[in-house]
């Protein structure tokens, strides 16, 4: 059983854990607990680990959040993953710091990252991981506020929330997308 893990975000030391990088971080801390380092291949820094018998290939793309449908879709092919192992771990303005909920398929809900991915594959039906930014921003702002770092009471709390990312992540393979939305999403 094989799982594509994708994190979202972008390349480049100024984007480095960054709100929109939230995806990028969690697929970090999960390599770096199962002892596994990124290799850049193509379209992608890729990291493969396994866990209670299953695959998880961790994607981060480098084709920059607006496209990384191009990376997804290469990966799905080249790995031979399912629609339903596949997991985006992006983040959602939408929800509080913090707060994490899987769902199992979905609308883009503004985000462009996810709108190129569901372009790209010509559908919708694709578990994600959202992990919650805020939106505590000025009208007009929202791009300087999704690419700014968080803020230092917000950081206190990060390193929890990525370890919890990290236990959804592991139970979406081992126990199902709709297990672990039982088990989670109300955490």
């Amino acid at each position: 059983m094989k799982y594509l893990i994708v994190g979202l975000g972008n390349i480049g030391a100024e984007y480095a854990h960054t709100r929109h990088n939230i995806g990028f971080d969690v697929v970090d801390a999960l390599a770096k607990e199962k002892e596994e380092s990124f290799t850049v291949e193509r379209l992608a820094a890729v990291a493969r680990i396994k866990y209670k018998g299953r695959t998880f290939i961790l994607i981060k793309p480098s084709t920059y959040m607006n496209l990384s449908g191009k990376a997804v879709k290469y990966w799905m092919q080249t790995e031979k993953i399912m629609p339903e192992n596949l997991l985006v771990i992006t983040d959602d303005i939408a929800l509080d710091p913090g707060t994490l909920r899987m769902r199992s398929k979905g609308g883009h809900g503004g985000h462009n990252g996810l709108e190129n991915i569901i372009e790209s594959l010509g559908h919708p039906n694709f578990s994600r991981l959202r992990f919650g930014i805020g939106n505590d921003y000025r009208r007009g702002r929202q791009a300087d506020f999704v690419l700014s770092p968080w803020k230092t009471e917000e950081e206190k709390m990060l390193g929890e929330r990525i370890d919890l990312a990290i236990e959804m992540t592991l139970s979406f393979g081992t126990a199902g997308v709709a297990t672990t939305m039982n088990h989670f999403n109300n955490k």
